[in-house]
């Protein structure tokens, strides 16, 4: 190894000056640098003409390569070869520490190679399937990184580390001292992987949790993002959405509003329902299908209540404010036009007919002087009643 360094050795006595040194520095500098900037091109070019598995791999080693040489090139130029020599025999690094550190490195790489083979695989798999979300498909890639990552780094630890079932009994221990201190996060970290694959609501959903409402943006490991209708963004945990009650306004498309309207006691029923109707019928927002429907919901205190109801589809905050207005004026204007009176809240005063009822008693008071009256006094009316004669 060290006989390999030191061959390199020989460029700086080709490029004895200083200004010819960083020149060719600089030209390995700039060669790792293109291959940077066309490693994806590359990529792609190989794998149109092969395999992605392949082009992973040719990709990767060219860069590795390109690499490697720049650095020997850089450190021979400048005569540092031999001081890198020097510290591998310092340091005692034979032929095992090399073959590890190769192994480790190679093994390092696959691994690379490896999550990149599993994400192609999991959107070739998932992604024809209507009943995977492209989220659900994100959540397992990088669930399979994890994996393939930890047992990647077991492997390297063994190699380098003798007694490594020491150090798992004790990352265990920890794990579980981590796991008690932090349950809660955990809890709201399983509850999010729950929500992913569960799916009782999607990205672009409109959903209520207790007082909170709105178009959900962002689901994540830890929370649940939320854009309100006032244009505010609420981050609400996974572990309060999954002991919550969930509703999901706009799972099946479409969201049926209901206006009410009172109409006067001798107002006709079913005239009346038969113009809301055909108000509503007319009106862009609501569908044909399911048709709108008119029910009498209850006897108010001064009108008969009817209950409008129809659907829309794409149910947002906006379409929902629009068709609702809508249907209002809608309602409103057909009721004007057939003169069928929408009533204010009245109430009504009567007397016990076994008491004789009441009257309207005009008592006349003197005013006092100066007062606007024609006659210096004015009228009160009060109500009398049987008992106050």
């Amino acid at each position: 190894m060290s006989e390999l360094l030191t061959e390199f050795d020989r460029l700086s006595e080709l490029f004895p000056t200083t200004p010819l040194k960083f020149a060719v520095s600089i030209v390995a500098l700039g060669l790792v640098v293109g291959v940077l900037l066309a490693y994806r091109r590359l990529h792609a070019w190989v794998a149109e003409r092969a395999r992605p598995l392949y082009a992973d791999i040719a990709s990767m080693a060219l860069l590795i390569a390109t690499c490697a040489v720049s650095l020997a090139v850089v450190l021979g130029v400048w005569g540092q070869t031999a001081e890198l020599s020097r510290l591998y025999d310092d340091f005692g690094l034979g032929g095992d520490g090399v073959a590890r550190a190769i192994f480790s490195f190679l093994l390092l790489v696959v691994t690379v190679i490896a999550t990149r083979f599993v994400r192609r695989v999991i959107e070739e798999v998932l992604g024809s399937s209507s009943a995977v979300t492209a989220h659900q498909r994100k959540v397992t890639h990088r669930l399979s990184q994890v994996i393939i990552w930890s047992v990647s780094l077991v492997v390297v630890l063994g190699i380098w580390i003798e007694d490594l079932g020491s150090l798992l009994v004790g990352a265990g221990f920890l794990g579980i001292v981590l796991g008690m201190a932090a349950r809660q996060t955990l809890g709201t970290m399983l509850a999010g992987f729950v929500l992913m694959f569960a799916r009782p609501f999607e990205i672009g959903d409109w959903i209520a949790v207790d007082d909170n409402e709105g178009i959900v943006t962002d689901i994540s490991i830890v929370n649940t993002r939320v854009r309100s209708f006032d244009g505010e963004y609420v981050m609400i945990p996974n572990d309060v959405i999954a002991s919550s009650m969930v509703t999901n306004r706009s799972k099946r498309g479409r969201l049926r509003l209901e206006v009410e309207v009172g109409v006067d006691y001798r107002t006709d029923i079913d005239r009346a329902a038969d113009l809301a109707k055909a108000a509503i019928e007319d009106i862009d927002e609501a569908l044909a299908a399911p048709s709108p429907q008119i029910v009498a919901k209850s006897f108010g205190d001064s009108a008969v209540i009817l209950g409008v109801r129809f659907w829309i589809d794409k149910p947002s905050a906006r379409r929902y404010w629009t068709a609702r207005t809508a249907a209002i004026s809608a309602v409103k204007a057909a009721f004007e036009d057939e003169d069928i009176k929408i009533p204010y809240p009245q109430r009504e005063l009567s007397g016990r007919a076994e008491t004789g009822g009441f009257r309207i008693a005009d008592d006349g008071e003197t005013t006092p002087a100066g007062s606007p009256s024609d006659d210096g006094k004015s009228t009160e009316h009060r109500m009398t009643t049987p008992e106050d004669r």
